[in-house]
């Protein structure tokens, strides 16, 4: 097999074993994290209904510095729109990464933010 499409559909396989243990509602929407090579990127959703409550991106934002520090920025960012939504409690999915770093730097900074998962 190919190494880049065993590499996408390992990932894959790892995202969809984390998704199939969780799912947003409305009392507690999805908090989900996607990082690029270049952004990060999360979102919170509620899944009954299929709808993104608040969005948050380090795209346009003009963040120097590391990959953590973006994420960390992000972190910030979602916790300040969630409370904007009027969400308090969220389920975290890091998707196919691993709760280290970047996933890390994200969520102990959304916790600091006010959010709680």
């Amino acid at each position: 097999m190919d190494r880049l499409i065993h590499k996408t559909q390992s990932s894959k396989r790892r995202a969809h074993r984390v998704r199939a243990r969780l799912s947003g509602t409305k009392q507690r929407p999805r908090l989900t994290v996607h990082i690029s090579n270049m952004h990060v990127t999360a979102q919170i959703i509620d899944d009954s209904t299929g709808q993104t409550l608040s969005y948050a991106s380090s795209v346009g934002k003009g963040a120097d510095g590391n990959m953590t520090t973006k994420a960390s920025l992000v972190g910030e960012d979602i916790a300040k729109k969630a409370k904007q939504a009027k969400v308090s409690e969220v389920v975290f999915d890091r998707g196919p990464k691993k709760y280290h770093g970047r996933i890390k730097s994200l969520a102990d900074t959304a916790r600091a933010g006010g959010l709680k998962f």
